[in-house]
């Protein structure tokens, strides 16, 4: 062993012994007589001593700088009363040293490792290190202590999930990685074959048949730590390209049976691993309809309350023609009062006006509330009386606001939905110490596709249809529900699930709905149709991503900081420079040839 200790664990009992220690230079302080060193490794950093009465090592002392890679010996001793650093496990400790050698020097960095977290800097320099310098060199970066420790703790995150399935009676099942191309949501990675030419696999954007075929298999209850591949734009939340979740099955269960499995790993993971308060246990479910127009979302976020109020039969009559032609067209108008959103600048406004549009609203009407005076470009349209009787249903109050919105169903709620989140950050309503969990259910199984101009499915193309068969074939394919459940947290999403279509029939009348023939159905999931055919039973499952939940619960700006090697906002990988172009040999053997546009 090159070393006797980490430099994380000297205490009080190794005072007096002698200890060699092996880490990098973290800070190096020449204070005349003496040079302290704080050496750094996984474990921690201790204080060590260079007294000048040493030359051998005093010279050596004199010369080093950060990063650089040491081996010490030397003697543990206390360290002066007062000059002890609370914050640090071996604080109370240093090491007098008595031999060093230098492993290897190190450059200047881009960047300095020696870094408090953000939280913890003075006022004006909490911005952090340009993202794609420090991912260009992310093995410096991954020396600072915040990463190392989101990596350890990321660990002991994916060991207590496995530690609570298999107790569970879960079993782990590595599913192929190398697979079949299939409508799931978002493009698939690609891989050309080069025994078969022409042909393509793709990487998994969920191991979506594999697991249903393990419950037709019979192996009752899967899970795995499961790499997913989508080719998706990166954005905060989402890693481009692989991203990582806690993927599971289970035979002969209803969405109960699976809520009453995962709710329990998800409180216990919050409050094992994070500091946050959960706010209600068990977690409050909503209806899919009901939480889109109650919060504009799908995944609201609860910290605070802050409900959109259905105002369309108040002003069905009303002078304001925006409001009355938007419901005799069959659209809805909903409020969203804003306590002390009089205070407000114009400015801020004008944005969520722009926010609101960009969810497809045309604009965002509003009444600002003063004592005796209501301020807005619509009161004049609506009338006095009415305008104030609106804001003594709403219980507005002086100071308050009402934003509206008019238009179709769906818009008004994205719009709304929208602005009531940008207001909850802008009044601090987002409380990092609290986690507000929820289930969304009964998803509609269809919806209406803009870009393609037809019925889509809305959610897991493998979900059973509430009403089965009979639903199908009766009712409008929009008006259809399914049996699928989303879990969220804190406005995100952290899951999705659904109890499975497991009788082909229904399949193939599902994927009809939606534009695909039999023989598509045949071709694309025929292992899975073939399998049903074979005594297929009732099974359901889910998948949390495990790295937006650790993003969550850790309050990280970007999901890029839970990877040990993320790909940057362009999805690309700064370090290794991929994607690369490859040899002309290389495409030819796998029949590709690249056509430029």
């Amino acid at each position: 062993m090159l070393r006797t200790h980490t430099c994380g664990e000297l205490n009080a009992k190794h005072v007096k012994k002698s200890v060699t220690l092996c880490g990098w230079v973290h800070r190096r302080r020449d204070h005349g007589g003496l040079i302290f060193v704080d050496l750094r490794d996984r474990y921690g950093f201790t204080q060590i001593v260079f007294d000048p009465e040493n030359k051998d090592v005093f010279s050596v002392a004199e010369r080093i700088r950060p990063e650089w890679v040491l081996k010490i010996e030397g003697i543990v001793r206390k360290r002066l009363e007062g000059a002890e650093r609370q914050e640090n496990p071996t604080g109370g400790m240093e090491v007098v040293v008595s031999a060093v050698e230098i492993f290897s020097e190190s450059k200047t960095p881009p960047f300095e490792i020696d870094q408090p977290p953000l939280k913890l800097r003075p006022a004006g320099q909490e911005k952090d290190v340009n993202e794609e310098l420090r991912l260009q060199y992310r093995f410096l970066d991954l020396r600072r202590p915040r990463l190392q420790e989101i990596l350890k703790n990321r660990d002991a995150f994916i060991q207590h999930i496995r530690t609570y399935m298999h107790k569970k009676n879960f079993v782990e099942i590595q599913t192929p990685i190398l697979a079949n191309s299939s409508p799931e949501g978002a493009r698939d990675y690609l891989v050309p074959s080069r025994l078969h030419k022409g042909t393509f696999y793709a990487l998994p954007q969920a191991p979506q048949q594999f697991k249903q075929l393990l419950m037709v298999a019979g192996m009752d209850r899967y899970f795995q730590i499961a790499p997913c591949f989508r080719d998706e734009d990166p954005r905060a939340d989402r890693h481009p390209g692989e991203f990582y979740q806690l993927d599971l099955e289970m035979s002969f269960v209803t969405q109960e049976d699976v809520f009453n499995t995962v709710e329990p790993l998800m409180v216990e993971l919050t409050e094992k691993f994070s500091d946050k308060k959960i706010l209600e246990k068990p977690f409050p479910r909503f209806a899919w309809k009901e939480m889109m127009t109650r919060y504009g979302s799908d995944k609201p976020d609860l910290r605070f309350e802050l409900p959109i109020e259905v105002i369309t039969d108040d002003v069905k009559e009303c002078g304001f023609k925006v409001f009355a032609d938007t419901v005799h067209q069959k659209g809805v108008v909903h409020a969203l009062l804003v306590p002390k959103g009089a205070e407000f600048s114009r400015s801020q406004i004008d944005d969520l006006t722009d926010l609101a549009k960009i969810h497809g609203a045309k604009g965002l009407a509003y009444i600002l509330v003063r004592d005796h005076e209501l301020q807005s470009p619509i009161t004049k349209f609506l009338g006095d009386d009415l305008a104030w009787r609106m804001v003594k249903q709403l219980k507005a109050k002086s100071g308050d606001a009402i934003f509206f919105g008019a238009d179709t169903w769906l818009t008004v709620c994205k719009s709304l939905g929208a602005v009531r989140d940008q207001i909850g950050r802008l009044q601090g309503f987002k409380d990092p110490k609290k986690a507000a969990w929820g289930w969304v259910t009964d998803f509609p199984m269809y919806e209406w596709s803009e870009s393609e101009g037809k019925i889509d499915f809305s959610h897991n193309p493998f979900s059973m249809p509430q009403g089965g068969m009979e639903d199908l074939l009766h009712k409008d394919p929009l008006d259809i529900l399914g049996y699928q459940y989303d879990l969220f947290c804190n406005g995100f999403e952290i899951s999705s699930g659904a109890i499975r279509n497991y009788k082909p029939e229904v399949m193939y009348k599902a994927f009809e709905i939606a534009g695909y023939s039999k023989k598509e159905v045949d071709e694309k999931f025929g292992g899975m149709i073939r399998a049903f055919q074979y005594g297929a039973q009732p099974h359901g499952g889910f998948a949390p991503g495990i790295d937006r939940l650790m993003m969550v619960l850790w309050e990280c700006p970007s999901i890029r900081d839970i990877y040990a090697f993320p790909k940057n906002g362009k999805a690309q990988d700064s370090m290794m420079g991929a994607p690369s172009q490859v040899s002309q040999k290389q495409l030819k053997e796998l029949g590709i040839r690249i056509v430029e546009e």
